[in-house]
């Protein structure tokens, strides 16, 4: 049924924002940026999950043969390179900065397809990369905490997120499936995480860490390994029930959802939540009137291209006409409120 759908891509936004707040508690306020050890820990526990459900029965694998794990050889090498960059750039990034960057991944993935592919974009999917390009370039003006490297991981991030993108849908070997891919990027992950910790200096600095024995911390990784996986499960589930289109509705809704619990920790705000209601609300109101669609059509299973880039590119022009960037780009210090929570 139709509302069992939509459950399931309820259960993948609260999985995908529980999990990327946890992984920015655990990076920006226990300040722990050892990623290789970090990432190496939730590919590991990833990898044995996923092992683990196969050999019970639970998920559907089957034994993966070398040439098809070679064969994927540069998407693992891609999905280390997305990980890696993006553990650097969320411990010192804000959630609203780091998804406006993660966005332009989609740049990325159309250059490549028309450098590659010769493929051929239409106008109205044009401007809403542009949109995304500018809003992304602009972004250092307006974050109170910039810093260089960080921005520099962001883009290696968003490189790796487009490039991976092009190679799962161009290159993906008919006889591997979405968990099997999966299994191969964890495997290969802990393998090169592991090797690099020594090197980048993360194995001496994590035995170091002044919370290494903490039980927050160790609350903190267990849940973030655990989280990983079921949205790993979240996401296949939601792709094999909608269109490609419509996943990428569901995460679109996801992303602004995950802002909600960062901008409360941002202000303590009585109001705050009734406010970020009231321009969901309006948001879906403007595209409900700008598509001359009712607003559960924006939720529906079967949406065009065409309404994608629409959606993109209204939800852009509500944004700046609102001045809804300066509600969530305050010029301020963003981990004030987890500071706090962590005291």
């Amino acid at each position: 049924m139709q509302w069992r759908r939509h459950l399931t891509g309820l259960a993948f936004s609260l999985v995908f924002v529980v999990s990327y707040f946890t992984n920015k508690f655990v990076l920006s306020v226990l300040k722990f940026t050892y990623p290789t050890l970090f990432q190496g820990w939730q590919t590991f526990i990833g990898a044995v999950l996923l092992l683990l459900s196969g050999k019970l029965g639970w998920v559907e694998m089957s034994r993966i043969t070398r040439s098809a794990a070679l064969s994927w050889f540069p998407g693992s090498l891609l999905f280390v390179g997305n990980i890696y960059a993006g553990s650097r750039a969320l411990s010192r990034i804000d959630i609203p900065f780091f998804f406006t960057l993660q966005n332009s991944s989609h740049v990325v993935s159309y250059i490549i397809l028309k450098v590659v592919h010769r493929e051929k974009a239409q106008w109205l999917k044009l401007i809403s990369l542009c949109l995304m390009s500018l809003s992304a370039i602009n972004l250092p003006f307006y974050d109170p905490q910039f810093d260089y490297s960080s921005y520099l991981w962001a883009v290696g991030h968003l490189f790796c997120v487009g490039a991976y993108r092009v190679f799962q849908v161009r290159y993906k070997p008919s006889n591997l499936s979405d968990l099997e891919q999966q299994c191969i990027n964890y495997l290969f992950s802990v393998l090169l995480l592991a090797i690099a910790a020594h090197p980048t200096g993360d194995l001496m600095g994590a035995l170091e860490f002044p919370s290494l024995q903490s039980y927050t911390f160790h609350c903190g990784c267990c849940a973030s390994a655990l989280l990983g996986f079921l949205l790993l499960l979240a996401t296949v589930k939601l792709k094999s029930g909608f269109s490609l289109e419509h996943f990428g509705v569901w995460i679109f809704l996801s992303k602004i959802m995950l802002l909600f619990p960062s901008r409360l920790l941002r202000c303590a705000s009585p109001h705050l939540f009734s406010t970020w209601t009231l321009m969901l609300l309006l948001l879906f109101v403007w595209l409900s009137v700008m598509l001359q669609r009712p607003c559960r059509c924006i939720l529906r299973e079967k949406l065009s291209c065409d309404e994608i880039n629409l959606i993109w590119v209204h939800t852009f022009q509500f944004v700046h006409s609102t001045k809804l960037t300066d509600f969530l780009f305050p010029r301020g210090n963003g981990a004030t409120v987890l500071s706090d929570i962590k005291d």
